[in-house]
């Protein structure tokens, strides 16, 4: 009963600070994995909720509009929009295959149909590599912090329980106040170790789930764009 009196009412914070250097450590590296993670959290929901409105909106424009040219100037106003980011590409790859060009009526020859369509889906290809790369930038962290956090909270209960028996030995009793503060340690640091990564677990299926989503769609694009290329323009 006094041993849980004594975890019930001891100050949290204060036990923490009173802690060995080990568990101290331990206790720093979780909070820091924490931190990064939430905040990676909240900057990916803003980014890829950005990203996938605009991309509709892209899309509605690029549907509706008749003109490459004037899509590619809308286009720049678009900066989260991978599909957006994809049409920008393709198109400079177009007009830089035109002023390569001397003569207009051999720009689209058949002679130069399969070299030009190389380059173009070339662009197109490494320009939807590109955003999709871009969407997934900080999940691997996140990913990196649900798998390690709690083997780290793991080492510090292991270091509690062994600071609870090395209390044992000194004390030459097995008095559940003696091992009352090595538990807490233990305690402390499997609830850390967990705080941090169930979160982040959360955070980056979530996340990767809403990325293969919007990857999809640049997939879609990608076809769709370079069979409008391939009919109107090769």
């Amino acid at each position: 009963m006094h041993s849980l009196n004594y975890l019930h009412g001891m100050n949290i914070l204060t036990h923490i600070l009173s802690t060995n250097i080990v568990v101290k450590l331990v206790l720093l590296i979780l909070f820091f994995f924490s931190l990064a993670s939430w905040a990676i959290i909240f900057y990916k929901l803003n980014y890829l909720n950005k990203a996938k409105k605009e991309d509709k909106e892209f899309l509605d424009l690029f549907w509706e509009s008749k003109r490459l040219d004037y899509v590619y100037t809308a286009a720049k106003n678009f900066n989260y929009s991978p599909v957006a980011s994809m049409f920008n590409a393709t198109y400079k790859e177009i007009v830089d295959i035109k002023k390569k060009s001397e003569e207009k009526d051999k720009l689209f020859g058949k002679e130069n149909n399969g070299e030009n369509q190389a380059y173009i889906e070339r662009a197109l290809k490494k320009s939807q590599l590109s955003s999709i790369a871009k969407l997934e930038i900080s999940l691997p962290f996140l990913a990196t912090v649900g798998s390690t956090a709690p083997f780290i909270g793991l080492f510090g209960t292991v270091w509690g329980i062994m600071t609870s028996f090395e209390s044992i030995e000194k004390a030459g009793t097995a008095g559940l106040a003696i091992v009352a503060p090595g538990i807490a340690d233990s305690l402390i640091a499997t609830a850390a170790g967990l705080f941090a990564a169930i979160p982040a677990v959360i955070a980056y299926n979530y996340y990767s789930n809403k990325v293969r989503v919007i990857a999809n769609e640049t997939i879609d694009f990608a076809y769709e764009f370079m069979t409008i290329i391939e009919r109107q323009i090769l």
